[in-house]
């Protein structure tokens, strides 16, 4: 059973909203953008607060997760989030997908809400495509963690993953090392998509924040979620209340 998950936010007139970030650096930064991009601000003081951990040092998740002989996570990530709430954030994000794996780390060691990805994405691909059959685009550590699987039937959603889940991973990592807009890089995220879509996949979820920083390379003859625009439009409600 996949444990409930609190999505309250504990709005206030000011709401600080604290990132766990870092996972890695440029996708975090892609997060902020968006964040700023989809505000509906005339001046800067209409924009979201944000106080961002941009934390590199997290020890890598797929080392913990794929290769299976790297440090966890969890402590760094559970450390990161003391530090945001006792700074007075009223919730955290974490704009990571693969780190959700130590969403429960984050959220034991505060008291105020982090927000979880997942529900957040499949929550909106479920309001705008009832039943579809969902082509993840990620990184592989999340079809062995099972990290969407646990939230897909209580909203009559299905997946479907490429074929060459490698592939996906060295795009991943291309991007990781600042190659991201490389054409290589860009064809091998097309092709990725293109597997899904042959296999019956309606709509096409970004659930890697470094797959969200080359998503222009795709065509969108397939609609598109990304988990971190998702994210991001969800934390400017919030804090605008919108």
């Amino acid at each position: 059973m996949t444990p409930a998950i609190d999505n309250s936010s504990g709005i206030s007139d000011h709401l600080m909203v604290g990132v766990l970030g870092g996972m890695g650096p440029d996708a975090t930064v892609a997060f902020m953008q968006k964040v700023i991009e989809v505000t509906p601000g005339e001046d800067d003081i209409d924009h979201v607060h944000l106080l961002v951990d941009n934390n590199p040092k997290v020890p890598s998740r797929i080392k913990a997760l794929i290769d299976g002989d790297g440090e966890s996570p969890a402590p760094a990530i559970a450390a990161m989030a003391r530090r945001l709430e006792r700074a007075g954030c009223g919730f955290l994000v974490m704009p990571c997908n693969t780190a959700h794996y130590y969403w429960s780390d984050a959220q034991q060691a505060v008291d105020i809400p982090v927000w979880h990805i997942v529900e957040r994405t499949l929550d909106r691909v479920a309001a705008e495509m009832p039943g579809a059959r969902v082509g993840m685009l990620c990184s592989p550590a999340l079809r062995k963690i099972g990290l969407y699987e646990g939230f897909v039937e209580d909203r009559g959603l299905s997946l479907v993953y490429p074929e060459n889940e490698g592939l996906v991973l060295d795009v991943i990592r291309a991007v990781k090392r600042g190659a991201g807009p490389a054409p290589d890089t860009h064809a091998a995220l097309v092709e990725a998509a293109r597997d899904v879509q042959s296999r019956g996949a309606d709509v096409l979820v970004l659930a890697c924040t470094e797959l969200s920083v080359i998503r222009d390379a795709l065509d969108g003859r397939v609609p598109i979620i990304d988990s971190v625009q998702v994210l991001a439009e969800d934390v400017v409600a919030a804090a605008t209340g919108g």
